[in-house]
């Protein structure tokens, strides 16, 4: 063997088409998100479920299209932590780089969270407690991300069509008891957009806030622009396809529900859609979707472990976190081994000590300061600096990151302190590592 080619540092390997790009970004997101939130975004909004997953979306395809806009610019796995370190200021992109970090950490932890809970409720297998069960998914998640980047895409295939398959199941079953039980008249069909009795702007706010996470991870797509064969072309491209699709079938997934069970309050929130699939079909429905969420949720646990540890990675292999540990890849694999086992590590933590309500707020925290900072980054790449200043460049990434900020503010108090501490220790942490600042930072 030539002892030059031994000396080479092994590379991200470009598998991925646009198909599997997409297909990891539904998967990710889970065409099935809205179903777990479904219940707390009904009594955060009183009702308006499909508004509020509708304005969402909006908010996520102004933001899908920068983040789609900076890849062709920045084709690499760091994602908004690259495009903002590069556009505006490396301290900018490295606190949104820490931001980020409870987005893609807390999702697979969340997951485990659920899934363990789901276990449990269902007792497939009787006299496992929660705690083992939670054990089991963070190594699942983990084992799964070391195996490589081409596994990883295979498996998301076999993951979407489920979804598929348990989301017609669900449609079905609501269309035959309209037909069957009920007919729904004008006011019916329009109360899941707008009713007058409960509507208010800062509870639909504030359930948008909410609704929010079922878009949570599309933004995870550029995370595999390293590993796209044509990144420049088909990260906008499955970013805003991924944003699309998951609206369209959260839409129609809550608008059924809604037109289901008028009623908006739930008493247990969290098993809203299982209580709706009951009603609708009995036990054996509301076992197959408690199953099929279990399903998503693990998908999106995979696909979110397998975005921290890119995102880890990108920060190492640049110096905002220790090259030695983080920049590093597999030789074999090439995947960043170290990055996803640390991530394992503080999940198995994360899922023992934080609920899920919790994480839930953290993710969206970390989520919507990087989307921020995504949309004010395409702002000032394609609209400040040409020299031809074009209103159809500035507007999409101006707006974007207005309904984020508004969104932001509609979070939980709690979250928002949390949060800001956390970007206190980023900050205190790149002080002390640049030395004040002074130290140039790497650019990504």
């Amino acid at each position: 063997m030539d002892p030059a080619t031994t000396d080479v540092e092994p590379k991200l390997k470009r598998a991925l088409g646009l198909r599997a790009l997409v297909l990891y970004g539904l998967v990710l997101t889970q065409p099935t998100a809205p179903m777990p939130c479904y219940g707390i975004v009904s009594n955060t909004g009183k009702g308006h479920v499909v508004t509020a997953v509708l304005l969402g979306m909006l908010a996520m395809l102004l933001t899908a299209t920068s983040y789609g806009r900076m890849a062709r610019v920045y084709p690499s796995a760091g994602s908004a932590y690259t495009y903002v370190g590069r556009e505006l200021h490396p301290i900018a992109g490295y606190l949104t780089g820490w931001a980020m970090i409870f987005d893609y950490v807390m999702n697979p932890i969340i997951c485990s969270i659920w899934c363990s809970k789901a276990m449990v409720k269902l007792a497939l297998v009787p006299g496992v407690p929660f705690a083992m069960w939670a054990v089991c998914f963070v190594l699942l998640f983990t084992l799964l991300n070391v195996r490589g980047i081409e596994a990883s895409a295979r498996s998301n295939a076999w993951l979407a069509a489920g979804l598929g398959l348990v989301i017609l199941l669900f449609l079905a079953a609501a269309a035959r008891h309209l037909v069957q039980v009920r007919a729904a008249g004008g006011a019916d069909v329009l109360r899941p957009f707008y009713d007058p009795e409960t509507f208010s702007f800062s509870g639909v706010a504030r359930g948008t806030s909410i609704a929010v996470l079922t878009y949570i991870g599309f933004d995870a797509v550029s995370t595999l622009s390293e590993e796209a064969r044509h990144p420049q072309r088909d990260i906008l491209r499955a970013t805003v396809l991924t944003c699309l699709v998951v609206g369209i079938l959260a839409a129609v997934e809550v608008y059924a529900a809604q037109l289901v069970w008028p009623a908006w309050h739930f008493a247990d929130p969290e098993t809203a859609i299982p209580q709706i699939a009951g009603r609708i079909g009995g036990d054996l429905l509301l076992r197959t979707i408690t199953l099929a969420l279990l399903v998503a949720t693990i998908g999106s646990g995979i696909g979110s472990h397998l975005a921290a540890g890119r995102l880890l990675y990108s920060m190492g292999r640049d110096g905002a976190l220790p090259a030695r540990f983080f920049g590093t890849l597999a030789p074999s694999t090439r995947i960043p081994r170290n990055s996803i086992l640390l991530v394992g590590a503080l999940a198995l933590v994360g899922v023992l000590v934080l609920d899920y309500d919790t994480g839930a707020q953290l993710l969206n925290f970390g989520a919507f300061v990087g989307f921020m900072g995504v949309n004010l980054s395409a702002f000032v790449r394609y609209s400040l600096r040409p020299r031809s200043k074009r209103l159809r460049d500035a507007a999409p990434p101006l707006l974007g990151f207005l309904v984020c900020l508004v969104l932001w503010l509609h979070l939980g108090t709690s979250a928002q302190l949390v949060g800001i501490v956390w970007l206190g220790l980023g900050l205190g942490l790149g002080v002390w590592q640049a030395r004040g600042f002074r130290r140039p930072r790497p650019e990504a």
